[in-house]
């Protein structure tokens, strides 16, 4: 049986061109699917009986079977899905007073294993098909409009940063993607459609030419060694190297910047000499440097970690020195932190198949050791 939540239209019309059907009819298809949250074909009246026939005959639309649900006091909601075969994978939506925010997962885990992210720590089990990434939305959205009473759009924005670097996921990522876009599905500006990375310099380049959507780069250093330590992927792909992916990116981009995530974390990489550095590198790189938006977010500490959270009045230094700047710079606030849900806490349950927990053991015994500021710098 064929998952009809695996296709974006094109896909769709192709499967249905199969059943001998015009491409009109994969358009009504894929309006009562992702439209109207449409699962059973005995809904979709406006198709003909026949081809209702042919569909329970050869397809089907399945959703992810439902763990658990949690609700944070800021209304947060954070969903696990089953995937079958011992995994699971997070799904985190965002209540804000202008959108609706839906973080999704890609991997069954995460193979980059980045020092300060809880999914990292889990390891990696193994990539979502495209209808395990569409149906996190799919649930959401009409679990959400009929908690709500309404046929209105709930969800206004999705962020691909959940559990999972997209971009090692390329082919189920970009039909899911065309997905969310499409005006006959979920219609969502390509400004409200984020794919972070850590930085997979390839894939963002071919991604800049397939679905050009909004891009937000995970930096979290601004110096290779330091990064190399927090983000293994920067031994690949150096930040030199990243930040020439990310002004040939910004050629296609709906938006004129790039989004720098930046983690705040305690004497490792918050201090006046990084924010200097920092602010060096996004400004004056390859002589123009990178149009961007700084994210600072405060870590989200959990015990394998072996990191703290930067002081508050740390990070307000360090935003204030970008600001100065001429950055634009947002600290974000941490949402859902009492259910697990805050950006870098989604772990889910995934059979580890890189055996991850020794790796990042090993890791730890490479200390990251806290920068002592000068009285200046304290200043």
């Amino acid at each position: 049986m064929t998952n009809l939540l695996d296709f974006d239209l094109e896909g769709l019309t192709a499967f249905c061109g199969g059943l001998g059907e015009k491409p009109f009819r994969a358009r009504q298809l894929f309006r009562w699917i992702h439209q109207r949250g449409a699962a059973d074909f005995d809904q979709m009246t406006d198709l003909a009986k026949s081809l209702r026939e042919k569909l329970r005959a050869r397809a089907h639309v399945a959703a992810l079977p439902v763990l658990s649900q949690n609700i944070s006091a800021d209304g947060t909601i954070k969903w696990l899905f089953d995937v079958g075969d011992g995994n699971a994978v997070e799904t985190v939506y965002i209540p804000e007073d202008d959108r609706g925010t839906l973080c999704v997962s890609s991997q069954a885990g995460c193979a980059v294993g980045c020092r300060f992210c809880s999914t990292g720590h889990q390891g990696f089990s193994r990539n979502l098909g495209t209808a395990e990434i569409v149906a996190q939305l799919w649930f959401a959205e009409h679990f959400l409009r009929r908690r709500a009473g309404s046929d209105e759009r709930v969800i206004s924005n999705v962020v691909m940063m959940g559990m999972g670097e997209p971009l090692q996921n390329y082919a189920a990522l970009v039909p899911a993607l065309r997905t969310m876009l499409d005006d006959h599905a979920y219609g969502l500006s390509r400004r409200r459609v984020t794919v972070s990375t850590s930085g997979v310099v390839p894939m963002m380049d071919r991604l800049s030419q397939d679905c050009p959507v909004a891009l937000a780069v995970s930096l979290h250093a601004p110096s290779d060694p330091l990064r190399d330590n927090l983000v293994p992927l920067n031994r690949k792909y150096p930040i030199a190297e990243l930040l020439d992916a990310c002004n040939r990116y910004l050629a296609h981009a709906p938006r004129d910047f790039i989004t720098f995530e930046y983690c705040m974390l305690d004497g490792v990489n918050d201090t006046a000499g990084h924010a200097r550095e920092l602010i060096d590198r996004v400004r004056h790189h390859a002589g123009r440097g990178v149009p961007c938006k700084l994210n600072l977010i405060p870590f989200n500490p959990f015990p394998a970690s072996g990191l703290l959270r930067s002081k508050p009045e740390r990070v307000a230094a360090f935003a204030r020195a970008l600001v100065d700047a001429g950055i634009v710079t947002t600290v974000r606030k941490t949402r859902g932190d009492d259910i697990d849900a805050a950006c870098g806490q989604l772990a889910g349950d995934v059979r580890d198949r890189t055996r991850a927990a020794e790796r990042m053991a090993r890791r730890r015994t490479i200390p990251l050791h806290p920068v002592r500021q000068t009285a200046t710098e304290e200043a």
